[in-house]
Order: C-alpha cells, then structure tokens, then sequence
C-alpha cells in the first residue's frame, strides 16, 4: 500500500499546477503532449508530432516524472501559457482527476503483474506435477472383483466391483476427485482419492473418456445423496479410451446453444445426455407395453416387407426407386398386408417402419417414423373405439407401473396424468361447428365449411383447449383413403378416426374397412388407381369377407406427447426429414 501511496503523491507533486499567471507544467521530467482530438494512446510517442490521446496514456508511457501539456483549440498562443502550438500546462483540475487514474492503473497494473508471476508459477508447477505423474504406476489388488453394471449396484453393496463405463461427469477437490459414471444401465458416483488421483491419467481426464474402476460399494452416509444410493469407493482405476478436452471436448460440441442442424450433425453424441438418453429408454419400454398389451388382447405380432409396389395413402408421398428394373416403393403404411393376415392369424399387429416423402418441416414429422399398426377381424365401429382406448390406456397403465420408467417420466414430463376413460367422441361435423363458434378460421382465414381438412393448427388449438383425448370421428370420403368404409346412412362420409391428444394432436388414424369387392373395386376407378396389382389384396373380399378394421399410431408422436417433447424428432433415435438423412 505504501508504494501505491507514494505513486499517488508523486503523480499528484508532478501534475501540480501552481496559481500564477504564467502557470507551468512541473514535473521535472520531459514534456509529453495530449492531442484529445488527434492524438493516439495506442501508437504515440509524446511528441508535438505524435502526441497521445489522453493524459493518463501520457503519464504510463513516460513515467510520473512527465510535464504534461495539453492542446487547446480555441487558445491564444502567449496567453496563460498556451505555446505556439496551442499546448498548455494542464489544468488543476485534470491534473487531480489523472493522477487518481494513474494510481488506479498503477494499482491494476501491480495485481496484473503478480497474478502473471503467480500463473506463471502455478503453470511450473503444474507442467512439473505432469511430468512427475508419469513416473506413478498403479498396482492391481491381488483381490478378486466382481465385474457387474451400475444397474446391479444395490445387489453387491459393501463387496469389491470392478465397474466399466463412461465419465458423465468430473469434479476435483484438493486430493480427491469425484467422478460421475455412465454405463447405459444407470448413473453411479466415484470416489478417487490420494495416489489414485496423481496418476497421468488422473490430472489429464475428460468427460466422455471410458474407464474401468476397482473398489468397495458404500450406500453414501445419512443426510447425503447419490445414484442409487450408494458410491464406488475406488482402491484401483485405469483409463481405457480418453476422451478430447479443449475446443472438442464433449461439452463444447454439444452445447445446449448450439445450432439445431448442428446437433443433428452430432445425433450420435447428443444421445449420451441424460434427458435424450432418458426418451430413448422410455421408447423402449412403450415398445415393451404395447407389445404385452397387444398379447394381452390376443393379437399376433408379425412383419411386413418394407418394399412395396402398391401405395396406400397417396402417390404424392411415396419414395420410389428400381427394384430390379420395376418401380417400387418404400411403404407408407403396413395396412394393407395386416388385412391379409387375419383370416389366418386373426387380429394381428405390427412395429414396422413407415416411410412419407412429405416436404413438411413441421415439429410433429418425420420422413421416417416407427409406425404401430393393428387391424381386428369381425368388429363394429364402436369396437374399433373401444379397442383404441383400451390399447392406449392399457399400454399407458403398463409404461406406469414399472418404477424405473415412471422415475424416467417424473423427470421428463412431471405434470404427465394418465387419460380418463372413455375418450371424447367428436364428430367432424361437429368440429367443424366448435371451430366456428370459437373464431378459428382455416387456412385462407375464412370459416371452415363441412369438406375441409382441417389444418393441425387448428386442429391443435381445438384439442388443447378441450385438453381431453378425443375420438374425432367420420370425415368425409373425399379427405379420406379409398379404402375406408362409407358411413351408413350417410355415404359422403366414412367409418374413419383419428386420435387427438392435447399437447401433440393427432397420435392414432384409423377406420373401418371396406368389406364388399365390389365397393373397393369401384372405389379403385374414382381414384384412378390399376387394380391389377392390388389383386392380393382385393382377394381378401372374394375368398370370405367379414366386416373388420384397423389403425396406425406413430410412435414417435405418442412419445413426444407422453414424454412432453417439443418436436417428434426427440422422439426418435436418429430421425430422418426432408433434407436430412445423417448421420
């Protein structure tokens, strides 16, 4: 402080301006110019010719000793000590305010320099710790441990496990360093201490780097908290693969600011985040439920091609490409070969991929997506709903009660609550009356009339402001595909469903089928399809029809609403849309 003290007077001594007439710059030392209008702090030296921009920059380049003259632009040379040039002492004033600043700099300067001194130290003696660390090798214990995953940690708590995994997280304190690790099955805490974390490995390690870790599992002390309870105390580690640090460390390539496309890029490492990898884990269990809901119901799972050379939903959305020199297709819905089944399985289902050459950027498409489908023999419409519901809140119950999933949705979505029976049954019709009474105009802006599709904002605004599934129920023929059963009694619309859910909108299509060959024949002609190559199919009515019917749920839009996702695209493993098909 005393230096500091002694810098303040001295800069206050030679910017000392005294009170006579023929005032001067006194400082003992050369003179120094400031130009504030044509001056330069950065590339100065002092001079008439080169002065500085500002006092203070003055003082620091040339030293407290420095007589100070600054230009005047509306000063008389000969008068209160302007020189021929327009310099003059500075004032008393500035000379007070500059020296305070010089000693303030004097200050900031001093701590810069110690701090480099100090950094400088550190950065030896760490390169020195580096070094050294070299030189430590760990030994093996000559005890024996038992490999097992994180998973089966509170089955061997208090016994020596050997655990392999990836560094989630890493923190270090003084001579211990704590360690999150990552196996795919759970998260568990580690404990490196002493010679354990002096290693080269140790001081050098990243997140994301794959290790394998000896020691005893302890359930953490009361009042302290950790995955699973407990935490692997380790008494032997080494590194098995080492992750990047610096400008490609994990956590700066996949920086929650980063660019959407950019995460895309980097799908592949995005995954490993919990809540990514949380949807991921809660997709496969839903596949788990559906698929022991479905046996439940008595249905019979089987597996339809995915090349195809018949359409189902239009040809506008189809991907097309040779097979052998014929046109083929890759599927937009596996409806057609499930009809073929039942006369033999009888109600089946699948989990086939889907695939719609839509140009939508929507946050509820994909080009590819996992579609569930179901198609029951011998039912009415209303058995078709009832179904539905059963097979939604069948499989949501499944999903609930398994606590590991349940722990995975509380994080994810914690305001999720299981839909009420039964849903709400909506008619088109009267759809289109809800959207007009509430001022929700379509697409042009104008009223919606009865032959409208409505858009999915629409639809969306309607759903979330009823917030109950519903049954949105017979729409007209001419929205719908060819092979939908026309409603009785009113022929201008079909036997058709679709499922809405507040949050994501529409989960679930599906209707009754057309039972009678000549129907679907007709119905060929008014869509200008062939109906040669659909002869397998047209079969189904020729060799015993019966009254039947189907639908098809896009997995990724049930996870997105169950999981409370924005876009469907979290809901997919490596999601595919238009303009993107890596990695």
């Amino acid at each position: 402080m005393s230096a500091i003290k002694d810098a303040l007077a001295s800069a206050a001594e030679a910017l000392h301006i005294s009170g006579d007439k023929d005032k001067k710059a006194i400082g003992g030392g050369a003179p120094v110019y400031v130009d504030e209008k044509a001056g330069n702090d950065d590339a100065a030296d002092g001079s008439k010719a080169s002065p500085f921009a500002t006092p203070l920059a003055a003082l620091l380049a040339k030293g407290q000793d420095a007589s100070v003259f600054v230009k005047k632009a509306d000063a008389t040379p000969g008068q209160d000590g302007v020189d021929a040039d327009g310099y003059a002492p500075i004032s008393a004033s500035a000379a007070k305010k500059v020296s305070k600043l010089y000693a303030t700099a004097l200050k900031k300067k001093e701590k810069a320099s110690e701090q480099a001194a100090k950094d400088e130290a550190q950065a030896a003696h760490d390169e020195k710790r580096l070094e050294d660390s070299k030189k430590i090798i760990l030994e093996e214990p000559s005890s024996s441990a038992k490999k097992i995953k994180i998973s089966q940690g509170a089955s061997f708590r208090d016994q020596r496990v050997k655990i392999c995994g990836w560094v989630h997280r890493l923190r270090s304190q003084k001579d211990l360093t704590f360690i999150v690790l990552r196996d795919g099955t759970g998260y568990l805490q580690v404990v490196l201490s002493g010679k354990l974390t002096t290693t080269y490995d140790a001081l050098t390690l990243t997140t994301e780097s794959t290790v394998e870790i000896q020691g005893q599992l302890k359930a953490v002390p009361e009042g302290k908290t950790a995955p699973g309870g407990h935490e692997l105390v380790a008494d032997y580690w080494k590194c098995l693969g080492k992750a990047p640090g610096g400008d490609e460390a994990y956590t700066n390539v996949v920086a929650e600011t980063a660019d959407p496309n950019s995460l895309a890029d980097r799908r592949h490492l995005v995954i490993r985040g919990e809540t990514a990898s949380a949807v991921l884990k809660v997709r496969s269990e839903v596949l788990k439920a559906f698929r022991a809901e479905f046996d439940s119901l008595g249905m019979t799972e089987v597996t339809p091609p995915c090349m195809v050379q018949t359409q189902v939903e239009g040809g506008s959305t189809l991907f097309s490409f040779d097979y052998y020199g014929q046109p083929a297709y890759l599927t937009q819905s596996s409806q057609l070969y499930l009809e073929t089944c039942l006369p033999s399985l009888g109600d089946v289902f699948c989990v086939q991929e889907s695939f719609r050459a839509e140009k939508s950027h929507t946050r509820r498409h994909l080009s590819e997506y996992t579609h569930l489908e179901g198609e029951l023999a011998f039912i009415t419409f209303d058995d078709l709903l009832e179904h539905l519901e059963q097979m939604i809140c069948g499989t949501l119950a499944r999903v609930l009660d398994d606590p590991k999933t349940k722990a995975l949705l509380d994080q994810l979505n914690p305001n999720f609550q299981m839909p009420s029976r039964p849903f709400r049954r909506m008619d088109y019709k009267e759809a289109i009356q809800w959207l007009n009474d509430h001022n929700i105009p379509n697409e042009d802006g104008q009223p919606h009339k009865i032959g409208d599709d409505i858009a999915e904002a629409a639809e969306r605004k309607m759903t979330d402001e009823l917030n109950v599934p519903i049954f949105l129920c017979r729409f007209p023929r001419e929205i719908k595909s060819f092979y939908m059963k026309r409603t009785e009694g009113d022929e201008e619309f079909t036997d058709s469903v679709d499922v809405l859910m507040p949050g994501v909108g529409e989960i679930v299509g599906g209707s009754m089928r057309m039972a009678d060959q000549h129907e679907l024949l007709e119905a060929y002609k008014k869509e200008g399809i062939d109906a040669a190559p659909y002869f397998w199919y047209t079969d189904q009515r020729k060799y015993g029809t019966c009254e039947h019917g189907g639908y098809g749920l896009g997995v990724e839009r049930f996870l997105a609403w169950l999981t409370n996702r924005w876009t469907v695209r979290e809901a997919s493993l490596y999601p595919r849309w238009t303009g993107r098909c890596t990695p």
